[in-house]
């Protein structure tokens, strides 16, 4: 069972907390200091219009209380406020603020709160702006509408721009989601590659040598015991990649994948004598400087002239193929010529050629693959090597 550290302890208290802490620390430092010009703010007698500090500073805590959990009571709560102290009228200055903290509250609400919720958000202040313009027409108290029409823009303004961040984080996070399905997608399709490059090779191996067992059993049991030695080998070998794939794929992070999960070009001897061991003579040539290859052009170009071989052993009824390496100054060249007459696979079908295709084209390469004029079967690629590989 995997369990998740908590917090700190400070990071655990709400913001409310803080707020009466702030409010509280405030009240006992002027009680201790010799000022006695705004004595009255924390001196309570009865009067009401000694109470615009308290009045804030309750709601102000109960706007931060509720801010997470009930942004609707929040702004209620700052609403009510405002209300109060625009009924004292001597200290009528205050009421601004508390509509201020509402509407404040509104852009939150727009921001972090579904649509819905914000709407109703924004109707809270706008409703109670309205009535009050309209208890002033009635009562004649006052009812200046500029006024109120610039409380009504502030409330307005406050909720497009809260708004405007949801949509924001909305499409941001719709795009870190398609972002994250193409890379689970691009995974998904390199361990495809990978397992059908390393598998399809050993059972075409495990296939042909066991047919030929099959059938000289009888007659030369020597050649069915080399027979057997190849499969058992090849077995072993897939065995062990399969082994060493799935530990990397187990692995927490990329760094610590080991590193024979990735074959490259100097294996191609081995494979050679692999293949040949199936009945079908391999010539390599190798052209060019060798040099040490990116990670990604080393395995890709070992994948392309394994698949290419074992569909030469299964497709093309021929013995002999020809493989060609050539180290260019900027790419690196492979060629992988069926010198029978039949045809290694049609062009475009299985998943051998495809997944050749795609691997050559993640490397921003060219690929053909097709039957020769003269007969045969033909696949090339061009892997151009990576800029930073090109500047050393």
């Amino acid at each position: 069972m995997i369990t998740e550290p908590r917090p700190p302890l400070l990071r655990r208290l709400p913001p409310g907390v803080w707020v009466a802490a702030f409010w509280t620390t405030l009240v006992v430092f002027r009680c201790f200091t010799r000022d006695r010009e705004l004595e009255h703010l924390f001196n309570y007698q009865g009067n009401p219009e000694d109470m615009a500090l308290l009045v804030t500073a309750v709601v102000t805590t109960l706007v931060a209380t509720f801010l997470v959990r009930l942004p609707l009571v929040a702004i209620a709560v700052a609403l009510a406020g405002g209300l109060y102290t625009l009924g004292m009228w001597k200290v009528q200055e205050a009421a601004p603020l508390q509509f201020l903290i509402a509407i404040t509250v509104v852009g939150y609400c727009a921001a972090t709160r579904p649509r819905r919720d914000s709407l109703t958000a924004l109707a809270l202040p706008m409703g109670t702006i309205a009535a009050l313009y309209l208890w002033g027409l009635v009562t004649r108290y006052g009812a200046n509408p500029w006024v109120y029409l610039g409380y009504g823009a502030v409330t307005a303004i406050a909720w497009l721009v809260g708004n405007t961040v949801h949509q924001s984080r909305a499409h941001a996070e719709a795009l870190r989601g398609r972002a994250t399905e193409q890379a689970v997608t691009a995974e998904r399709l390199r361990i495809a590659r990978e397992l059908h490059d390393m598998v399809a090779h050993s059972i075409g191996i495990i296939a042909i040598q066991a047919g030929m067992g099959r059938r000289v059993m009888d007659t030369q049991p020597a050649e069915t015991r080399i027979a057997l030695d190849a499969i058992e080998t090849t077995s072993r070998e897939t065995l062990a990649g399969l082994r060493r794939m799935l530990g990397a794929l187990r692995q927490a992070e990329a760094e610590a994948a080991p590193l024979e999960v990735a074959p490259g070009l100097a294996e191609l001897d081995r494979l050679v004598a692999g293949t040949a061991g199936a009945g079908v003579r391999v010539a390599l040539t190798r052209d060019g400087e060798a040099r040490p290859l990116p990670p990604e052009v080393d395995l890709a170009a070992y994948r392309i002239v394994q698949e290419a071989v074992t569909n030469v052993v299964k497709h093309s009824g021929t013995r002999d193929c020809h493989v060609t390496v050539q180290y260019g100054p900027r790419d690196l060249a492979l060629s992988i010529v069926d010198l029978g007459g039949g045809s290694s696979a049609a062009p475009g079908t299985g998943y051998g050629l495809a997944g050749m295709r795609e691997r050559v084209a993640l490397l921003h390469g060219e690929f053909s693959a097709g039957p020769r004029p003269e007969g045969g079967f033909r696949v090339a690629a061009r892997l151009p090597y990576p800029a930073e590989e090109l500047a050393l």
